[in-house]
């Protein structure tokens, strides 16, 4: 099955895409302040420019689509059926960045944290998670 929008259209489309402050972002960032701690965004100084940075504790969270950062063993995690090669190669690309730039934080001696979209779907289990994570 093609595409049955046109490069413009599909390139105005995909322009729409946000990288900062996501709905995931905002509902994760609410959790925390919620919590009782407060934090930094966006650290461009720090690899792969973690979403949200907790400086005093080095640690921070990086909140990723499924689909964008390929979750293994989610059902988002799938190549689009059209452009294949394009977006295998896109999709295999970010995966690898995330790997590196967590491997650098640690390596930096921070402790990271990856909270998948559909993680976000159990409020219960997130809010654990996180109170985990901030807490030891």
């Amino acid at each position: 099955m093609t595409d049955g929008l046109t490069p413009e259209a599909r390139s105005r489309l995909m322009s729409r895409i946000r990288g900062k402050d996501t709905k995931l972002e905002m509902l994760v960032r609410r959790l925390i302040w919620a919590l009782g701690f407060r934090y930094r965004l966006h650290r461009k100084d720090l690899p792969g420019c973690p979403d949200v940075v907790f400086s005093s504790r080095k640690k921070a969270i990086f909140i990723h689509g499924c689909f964008w950062h390929r979750h293994e063993g989610c059902t988002a995690n799938r190549i689009p059926k059209s452009n294949v090669e394009f977006w295998t190669d896109k999709l295999n690309k970010n995966h690898f960045r995330d790997v590196n730039s967590q491997l650098k934080l640690r390596e930096m001696g921070w402790s990271v944290l990856v909270i998948w979209e559909c993680e976000t779907k159990d409020r219960e289990a997130l809010l654990d998670k996180v109170k985990t994570f901030l807490e030891v």
